[in-house]
């Protein structure tokens, strides 16, 4: 069966046949989703959506362009929703320096991405990690607080193979999507091609980011297909012995049974 490691249902493009989707997805391989939060709203909708579906797991956390909603209060309703029975994971939080540029914005970014890293230590869940355009401060904070510790996974991947080899050396997953099977996307391929089997996980990041050939339409799970093949292609290996190990490498990781 297929892990989807990384979505977003509750996402306004999912109103008009999220339910429809969502149930035709046994019959596709999809056995397991993590619908992953971005927000405090995008939390709690992530949650029902996981209470709604047997399969579906959620996780708890605010995404570093919406860090400017956090407070003392928000980031205890964000402890509390971690105890839920369905969340697996803190996340998505990081760094995103590709929209902010201003000083103080990437600094309430880094305070509140530290922030959210110990209350994944304190919860004992993994995390899941959003960074773009920050590789090297996404990384010199996951080592000041010894993230190696926490565990989790480097989502949606796009920093260079040396990026990539560190992450894994400390424990890390690595999330391949879409993007690995764009044309233009030589140095994700070199990451995948490199990256220990074990240490991969499937995502979309749907609605986004849709693999060829559906490149520029809504994405969904029914998509990891393409994604699994292009891994195997890079492995010389068969996608099914892809889409296995990475469904054993996500329930590791989530805890899940």
């Amino acid at each position: 069966m297929i892990f989807e490691s990384h979505a977003h249902y509750e996402d306004q493009q999912f109103d008009e046949d999220r339910d429809a989707l969502l149930a035709g997805f046994k019959d596709h391989g999809i056995g397991y989703v993590v619908n992953v939060a971005s927000s405090m709203e995008t939390t709690e909708k992530s949650l029902a959506l996981a209470k709604k579906y047997p399969w579906m797991y959620a996780s708890v956390g605010v995404h570093p362009s919406d860090t400017e909603e956090l407070n003392e209060e928000n980031m205890q309703k964000l402890k509390s929703a971690c105890g839920h029975e369905k969340c697996v994971a803190v996340g998505e939080i990081g760094l995103d320096y590709y929209w902010d540029k201003e000083p103080e914005v990437r600094q309430r970014q880094r305070y509140w991405f530290e922030r959210q890293i110990d209350l994944a230590r304190e919860m004992k869940l993994p995390m899941i990690i959003h960074s773009r355009d920050a590789a090297k401060d996404t990384l010199d904070i996951i080592q000041k607080k010894h993230g190696e510790e926490i565990g989790g996974v480097i989502h949606c991947f796009s920093n260079s193979l040396e990026f990539a080899k560190i992450y894994v050396d400390m424990g890390f997953y690595i999330g391949i999507g879409g993007v690995v099977t764009f044309k233009n996307s030589k140095v994700l391929k070199e990451v995948a091609a490199w990256t220990p089997l074990e240490r991969i996980l499937l995502e979309t990041d749907c609605p986004y980011l849709a693999p060829v050939p559906n490149r520029g339409k809504r994405n969904s799970s029914l998509n990891l297909p393409y994604v699994a093949e292009t891994i195997a292609q890079l492995k010389g290996i068969s996608s099914d012995e892809v889409i296995r190990a990475t469904c054993e490498n996500a329930k590791r990781m989530y805890g899940i049974k």
